[in-house]
């Protein structure tokens, strides 16, 4: 019989926040047995709801919006995302300069599709949104993480970041607020950055889909902002400040000088046109929504639903021995430690299947987001505060009496 395997492009390519372990909660939902999942950042199925005039455009445009729109987005859809990014201090933004997408997930692929060639570098952050490090290996290109300082308040250690880079570096990707860690990075690391990439003539791809989600007060800023004279492609997005994500409505900006790029914006603008546009009932929904972030900041601010969920896993994460964390400012994530010694750990994804069939809550594992020991993992704190304390508190009885068996140091998870 002829058999069919996945490409081989696919063999260094993982996604582990929809991964084995969610597969194998699946194969126990089917079996009657309810999990919480803590998995991933999706705002609807736990009740946040988008706001109503974000709605009311949807309906509002639906005649307008039957057919194809310009493959870079409906005008005044675009007009609406250059008005905010010139309000974050980006010079010299357009709308000619934006393009909307299904999603930034989408944005991330062309992106990477249009500059990547094989044997091209490109810097991304370790810990990271791994769709980052799929898309750039899927496109051809090499993939050097720079590791962010746990004990610097997860910013990006410059000394290793400027060690990775070489003739063959493309770019640097910066993901500010940061997911997995919910952190938010100060402007004296993003000037250190850019001077970087403005020394080796880099690109800066900045994924800033939390800049709107950011708690007590921390002062957020736009990388691009500071580097006017430096090509950057600003990525962002309504999925989670608007909570609309099964809408799939993302863009991204182009600011800077762009003769030195112009052969690679040609190819995006090709890449845009093959996939004609993105959901045009959804772009109707972005100048309604940038217009109205009362709820996103209510949200985010004290007795705010998502302030006060962070709260409450923080204080039940302190009642844990063996753990520790970095107190996130922003997102929905918190990306806790464990103590290897204390638990013997070795695999990372040994400890999520562990938990997972023994307490029935789903996390991810720190590797997934190419973290590169076996000693931390992701919550998401989008439950009510009451799945919140529950899980956590089964964290804290499984972890009492949790030891990793050395004898099976080899943990390789088969669906069963």
């Amino acid at each position: 019989m002829r058999t069919f395997q996945k490409s081989s492009k696919l063999f260094n390519v993982a996604y582990d926040v929809r991964g084995p372990a969610l597969d194998e909660a699946t194969r126990m939902e089917n079996e009657g047995i309810e999990i919480l999942k803590l998995n991933i950042g999706n705002p609807g199925p736990f009740g946040f709801n988008a706001p109503q005039e974000v709605i009311d455009s949807v309906s509002d445009n639906l005649r307008k919006a039957q057919g194809y729109s310009d493959s870079r987005g409906v005008y005044e859809t675009r007009v609406a995302i250059a008005d905010y990014h010139l309000k974050m201090g980006i010079e010299g933004v357009t709308p000619d300069d934006i393009y909307t997408g299904n999603g930034v997930s989408e944005l991330i692929q062309i992106c990477m599709q249009g500059l990547l060639d094989d044997g091209d570098e490109i810097l991304i952050p370790a810990p990271d949104y791994p769709l980052w490090t799929a898309m750039a290996t899927l496109a051809g290109g090499t993939v050097r993480h720079y590791l962010c300082d746990e004990k610097a308040n997860w910013q990006p250690d410059l000394a290793d970041l400027r060690s990775k880079i070489n003739d063959k570096t493309k770019a640097i990707v910066v993901i500010n607020p940061n997911n997995p860690t919910g952190v938010v990075y100060s402007q004296e690391i993003l000037q250190e950055i850019v001077s970087l990439a403005r020394e080796h003539q880099l690109i800066i791809f900045a994924d800033e889909i939390y800049d709107r989600l950011v708690m007590d007060d921390v002062k957020f800023t736009s990388i691009a902002s500071l580097a006017p004279d430096l090509f950057c492609i600003t990525l962002n997005g309504l999925s989670k400040s608007h909570l609309i994500a099964g809408f799939r409505i993302g863009w991204m900006c182009l600011s800077g000088p762009k003769v030195a790029v112009r052969s690679y914006v040609e190819g995006l603008n090709m890449l845009s046109s093959m996939r004609l546009c993105s959901n045009v009932q959804a772009q109707y929904t972005v100048p309604a929504a940038l217009a109205s972030s009362e709820k996103t900041k209510a949200m985010m601010s004290p007795g705010g639903r998502v302030y006060e969920q962070r709260e409450a896993v923080c204080k039940a994460l302190d009642k844990i021995e063996g753990l520790s964390y970095v107190r996130p400012q922003a997102a929905f994530y918190v990306f806790p430690k464990l103590d290897v010694e204390r638990f013997g750990i070795t695999s990372d994804e040994r400890f999520v299947f562990d938990f997972l069939r023994e307490e029935q809550v789903l996390l991810v594992r720190g590797g997934g987001f190419h973290w590169p020991n076996p000693d931390h993992f992701r919550i998401v704190f989008l439950p009510e505060i009451d799945v919140l304390e529950e899980a956590v508190g089964r964290l804290g009885r499984f972890l009492q009496n949790y030891r990793q068996d050395h004898t099976d140091q080899h943990f390789v998870y088969k669906h069963q």
